[in-house]
């Protein structure tokens, strides 16, 4: 993700944001004024953010003071102006107590705020640090404006207030939130790093004119929908302003591809990568750790396998062991931007004239895949894909709808290759995957279960008939080496071979096991249902679409019609020995071994799922067999019956 979260306490506003990360993430000299240690530290002053400054006496822009920063964020929660209020309240005869009170926001606590740090993929802060003044503009015009934009979505769909018996009952913020807004230009390991952090208070006023506080869970479930957002928004303007395209490029196999500016080399990106390789390097130990621990009974510690959420608490782990230590000598941009650009030249093995004309590649490489890939949407089989990827990679196969909006986001990035698209294309596919593909077994007990977000869902096909992942290899011996095939005996180390030398026994990623199942139900689409009230499913334009120019095939010959003309129907979409030559270089996640053979095994499994599914619906939904299902709206998420799938429109409105 580019968008990460993480609670603000009182404490922490003085112990680590005031000393430090208000001046971008160096040590800031006692006693030094604010803003006098962020301009020796060459950051930009902190800007005000959102729609409710106005209730608080600030404008957007305005630049963020300490002792504001003290009082929203380091004082439990108080009025920005709380020590202006007090002295006046004093001042006209009031006790200390009531004038203290005057500047509260409501009731102090603890939770003061959360900090969300938004930075751009690696291949547009690489243009951002080594392209020329006009590109680095331009992309900080759009980082700005992405951020403002995801903080309108969090004000409208996502921020809440509890009130009432345990917090049972929410309401929007209606005059918005208050957020500060701090520009960073380097990583720790003093790459180039181009991110901000947004101090967003949990302070929001109700309808009635008092003070509540942000229910911060609703924030962190929606982060990955926010970070969706963010990213296809950044992509958008920056390719539209700059003439560039996105490629899907895997980084890790069986994991979710990244979208990154098509022609910005690969190696410039691993040069970047310092703390990266540090953090894999150490994950690669604690894993080998976690699997050989053994008790005081000489039994396994801890699983036989990395599971990957074990996987991820390791990583934050190696994350913590291998921080750096802070800058302590600041430099001005222009001086940063010179030594990153001398230092790719030197070791990052990319030629200098790449690195000088690193635009112009990355246009001439937009140029291409503007040329072959059409921005093709079809939003019913966009709904079959995001339902698919979101039931597999969820445990049990059950979800909510956030979980489909974030998916249907990275979706319409990967097909849209940097184009903008209309506004409330995403709630279209995500009202479309509900009403289609989706079965709802919410069973509320309380009020928060009735809301539309909370409620429920499934897939209606089985997650048993879907690809299984292989079976994870048994335990590990500490004196064994381990099973190069699952239920194989343990072969003993060979001479001289020490622990930690053998591929450490992992269960296979989901996302593998996604692309399969929405491969599944396309290509039950395209064999029996052409069309769909009226309307023919293009469904080879829509998989171009969701490809890379090196991935399309054309119609292959027929020996016995060589001299007809070739009709404009039905092609091929899939380049089979182009997928798995793009499997090796590790360039898209589209490039997986799927044969003819393997999709029609796949396709009679799904079949006989969808007959199984049909004979179990009836405790899920309750509506007479005569009556024709229609189309989910956002904010009306109930349970439908099963239907084709066909295009649906959802809300016209934007975020």
């Amino acid at each position: 993700m580019t968008v990460d979260i993480r609670v603000i306490r009182a404490g922490q506003m003085y112990r680590y944001y005031l000393r430090q990360t208000v001046v971008g993430d160096g040590r800031r000299p006692a006693r030094m004024p604010l803003r006098a240690a962020q301009e020796q530290a060459g950051v930009p002053a902190g800007r005000w953010m959102g729609r409710g400054l106005a209730v608080l006496g600030l404008a957007p822009g305005e630049d963020v003071t300490e002792a504001q920063l003290r009082n929203l964020f380091g004082e439990r929660g108080r009025h920005p102006y709380a020590d202006r209020i007090e002295a006046a309240r004093l001042a006209a005869g009031d006790c200390p107590k009531k004038a203290f009170k005057a500047g509260a926001l409501g009731r102090r606590v603890t939770v003061t705020g959360v900090d969300f740090v938004f930075r751009p993929q690696p291949s547009i802060y690489l243009l951002w640090a080594l392209g020329d003044e006009e590109t680095r503009l331009v992309i900080e015009a759009a980082h700005e404006r992405a951020i403002v934009r995801v903080l309108e979505w969090i004000e409208d769909e996502v921020a809440v207030i509890r009130y009432g018996t345990d917090g049972i009952y929410r309401v929007r913020p209606p005059g918005g939130l208050v957020a500060a807004r701090f520009r960073h230009y380097e990583a720790r390991s003093g790459m180039p790093l181009l991110h901000d952090h947004l101090l967003l208070s949990v302070k929001g006023q109700r309808l009635d004119g008092t003070w509540g506080s942000i229910h911060t869970t609703a924030l962190y479930e929606n982060t990955v929908a926010a970070s969706a957002l963010y990213n296809e928004l950044v992509a958008a303007e920056v390719c539209e302003e700059l003439g560039l395209a996105t490629e899907p490029r895997t980084v890790t196999p069986g994991r979710r591809p990244v979208m990154e500016i098509a022609g910005v080399p690969h190696e410039l990106i691993r040069w970047t990568a310092l703390r990266s390789d540090q953090i894999a390097t150490c994950l690669a130990e604690l894993e080998h750790e976690y699997v050989t621990a053994l008790d005081d009974h000489g039994d396994p510690k801890f699983l036989p396998v990395v599971s990957e959420r074990a996987r991820a608490k390791l990583e934050r782990i190696a994350a913590r062991k291998t921080r750096p230590p802070k800058k302590e000598k600041a430099r001005s941009l222009a001086q940063l931007r010179a030594d990153w650009k001398q230092s790719a030249i030197l070791t990052s093995g990319v030629a200098a004239s790449v690195i000088n004309s690193l635009l112009e590649y990355a246009r001439a490489a937009a140029a291409v895949i503007r040329a072959r890939v059409a921005a093709v949407v079809d939003v019913a089989l966009a709904a079959v894909d995001v339902a698919a990827t979101v039931f597999v990679m969820n445990e049990g196969g059950r979800f909510h709808r956030r979980h489909l909006l974030a998916e249907a986001r990275r979706h319409l990035a990967l097909v849209l290759r940097g184009r903008r698209r209309e506004p409330g294309l995403d709630d279209q596919v995500v009202a479309a995957a509900i009403s289609a593909h989706c079965l709802d077994i919410s069973e509320p007990k309380t009020v928060r279960g009735l809301e539309a977000g909370y409620r429920l869902y499934t897939a209606r096909w089985a997650l048993s008939d879907l690809p299984a992942p292989r079976r994870p290899p048994a335990a590990p011996d500490p004196d064994r080496h381990p099973p190069a095939v699952p239920g194989e005996p343990p072969a003993s180390w060979p001479p001289g071979q020490d622990a930690g030398e053998w591929e450490v026994p992992r269960i296979p990623l989901q996302y593998d096991r996604a692309v399969l199942a929405g491969a599944v139900v396309r290509e039950q689409l395209r064999t029996t249902a052409t069309v769909v009230r009226g309307r023919a499913y293009d469904v080879v334009a829509h998989q171009q679409a969701a490809m890379p120019e090196q991935l399309l095939a054309p119609e292959p010959a027929d020996a016995e019609h060589d001299d007809q003309e070739q009709k404009s129907g039905r092609r091929e979409a899939l380049d089979l020995a182009a997928l798995r030559a793009l499997r090796d270089s590790r360039t898209d996640v589209e490039a997986l071994d799927l044969t003819a053979e393997r999709l029609r095994h796949l396709q009679d499994a799904f079949t006989a799922a969808a007959d199984r599914a049909h004979t179990t619906m009836g405790r899920f939904t309750h509506r007479d067999d005569a009556e024709v299902p229609h189309p989910a709206h956002g904010d009306d998420q109930q349970a439908h019956r099963a239907q084709e799938p066909g295009p649906h429109r959802g809300r016209e409105t934007g975020h």
